[in-house]
């Protein structure tokens, strides 16, 4: 029998992915031009804005949080496809392209998350979405920080799973947003 967190999980990824098949069809593929460390400050902002909602417990621009959630995964899934892409690829790929690109991302990254939820035992379901937007924030230091060493560590895991580990975060809270609501 299939878990609760494996559904959850793929129901939350069919909705980001609906709007990136969408906005690539709107917009192409323009974030192609963006280093990676560009796409880190574009998730940045996002995380940011969600704090910064989270502290002042209001908002004036009236985008919900989990459209953000949905774009931190978007964007880190989009710089985990550009870290594999060379500058000599095309700059526009159709949607049709991307996809199988985008679906392996997936699938890998929710590889992760099961390894993890198996050791761990869903934690996550007991944290507050506050508490993981900030550990999305630590994270997204983290990266700044390797790239600004330009990719060198000496024991840490790389920018790669950084993102990996991002988007099972901003998962788990729109999961856990759409439980609150109900």
């Amino acid at each position: 029998m299939e878990n609760k967190t494996a559904s959850e999980y793929r129901e939350v990824i069919a909705l980001c992915k609906k709007l990136f098949e969408n906005k690539t069809k709107d917009y192409g593929t323009a974030w192609r031009v963006l280093r990676l460390s560009s796409i880190t400050d574009q998730i940045f902002i996002k995380a940011q804005r969600i704090r910064s909602i989270q502290e002042k417990g209001s908002q004036k621009v009236d985008d919900p949080i989990q459209e953000e959630f949905i774009g931190i995964i978007n964007y880190c899934i989009i710089a985990l496809m550009q870290s594999q892409l060379s500058e000599t690829d095309p700059l526009e790929f159709s949607f049709e392209e991307l996809e199988p690109h985008y679906d392996h991302w997936v699938s890998e990254t929710s590889q992760l998350l099961e390894n993890k939820n198996h050791d761990y035992g869903e934690a996550w379901r007991m944290m507050r979405v506050s508490s993981i937007t900030d550990i999305i924030l630590m994270k997204l230091h983290r990266v700044k920080q390797i790239e600004d060493n330009r990719g060198r560590t000496l024991v840490s895991e790389g920018v790669l799973a950084n993102y990996q580990d991002i988007i099972n975060y901003a998962v788990f809270c729109l999961i856990k947003l759409k439980g609150e609501k109900k």
